[in-house]
């Protein structure tokens, strides 16, 4: 088995960037004490928006939807003009051959209170690779005279259903479906466990939720009215987060069809991404665009870790800061964990700033890793995934 941690210390200024059904930042309370939160939920969106972007990831995206049958009908018809008319119908018998899911056009009541039909979507979301979609009208294409000659439904969906589109989606995942899984209650055997577990992030410290109030100015409005054009406030909360997620290789490994290459190349790429990436709630009216301060990287050949223990104790609040304090806790118990459990990662890297390695002449008691640069950190990842992937054949 391999695993590999990561472990980030984020300074969040003032921002709302992940809200609850009441417009508030979400909160939890660990050690007794309340603190900011972002749900693990909108850091993976994140992260896969930002994986899906990343240039050295081309064709690793997917697309989560319930229009699923409505894009296979419209590659299919511009592939296939002649189609056209049948294109939905097919798209809709297309996904239901593969998902067991229902597909159906829904009504909605017009402007004169007549049924209209809307085109088809699926009864949840499916998450599938935009490379397998195409896969699917690669092979609906390639049975075009059948598809054309077919006189109903009926015919259309039996026909579908033999041309052995299931297999197209539970092979050769792209990244995004290779790490972030998939769950399809009507077809369990086409779930993808999930390569990766993302942690919510909590702040290290007990967090205050603040209000502000704000107003906005009529532009046009008469020189003798001196009121606002609106008023209103939002809440908003700023953080030291810690943030935390794992890679299961061997389930990466898996998902890939035993690639070595896809699978190092969605694990790096799922480094960066998480690492990088920001939630945008309320991005406009906070621009909360801060990059991670402390990133600790390490390989695992027992099971993953969390430190999430070295903030039960909440930081104190100081004059100084959250984030030395957050990062020496951070550092001290992996340290300590290390020693107590016996159990040192295979490999790990720390990369956090100047100001926290500035350390007495007499280091010897020190907690602090050897400090190297973000680029030097996935380098060394990438050497120490290699190693490791052999060991993470599925068994």
């Amino acid at each position: 088995m391999a695993f590999f941690d990561i472990h980030i210390l984020q300074n969040v200024p003032p921002s709302n960037i992940n809200r609850d059904q009441d417009g508030s930042p979400k909160t939890a309370v660990f050690g007794g004490v309340k603190r900011a939160r972002v749900s693990s939920q909108a850091w993976k969106r994140a992260t896969r928006t930002a994986f899906e972007a990343d240039g050295a990831l081309a064709g690793e995206d997917a697309v989560r939807t319930r229009h699923l049958p409505q894009m296979i009908a419209d590659q299919l018809a511009e592939r296939v003009p002649d189609l056209k008319g049948k294109a939905d119908a097919i798209g809709m018998a297309a996904a239901t051959a593969m998902f067991k899911v229902a597909a159906k056009k829904p009504k909605k009541k017009g402007e004169d209170g007549k049924p209209v039909e809307e085109r088809p979507v699926t009864e949840y979301l499916l998450f599938l690779g935009r490379t397998q979609i195409n896969k699917v009208v690669d092979t609906l294409a390639a049975h075009t005279q059948a598809l054309a000659d077919a006189k109903t439904d009926k015919d259309l969906a039996d026909l579908v259903a033999g041309l052995g589109l299931k297999e197209l989606g539970v092979t050769a995942h792209p990244g995004s479906v290779a790490l972030f899984g998939r769950m399809v209650a009507n077809s369990p055997d086409t779930g993808v466990d999930a390569g990766c577990q993302v942690a919510h992030a909590i702040s290290t410290h007990e967090a205050i939720t603040e209000f502000d109030y704000f107003t906005a100015v009529d532009d046009e409005q008469n020189d003798d009215n001196k009121g606002a054009g609106m008023i209103g406030s939002l809440e908003f909360n700023s953080a030291t987060l810690y943030r935390y997620a794992t890679i299961d290789l061997r389930t990466l490994h898996s998902n890939h069809d035993q690639h070595d290459e896809s699978t190092l190349k969605s694990a790096l790429g799922f480094i960066r991404a998480f690492a990088t990436s920001m939630p945008t709630g309320k991005a406009n009216t906070f621009a909360h665009h801060t990059r991670p301060e402390v990133i600790v990287l390490s390989l695992r050949k027992d099971r993953p870790v969390s430190h999430i223990d070295a903030f039960e104790r909440p930081v104190p609040r100081t004059s100084d800061g959250y984030l030395a304090a957050s990062a020496t806790a951070l550092f001290t118990h992996i340290a300590d964990a290390d020693e107590q459990w016996g159990d040192i990662p295979a490999w790990t890297a720390a990369i956090y700033p100047s100001a926290l390695a500035h350390q007495p002449t007499d280091d010897s008691d020190s907690k602090l890793p050897q400090r190297v640069t973000w680029k030097t950190a996935l380098e060394q990842a990438e050497e120490a995934l290699a190693k490791a992937l052999p060991e993470a054949q599925a068994k």
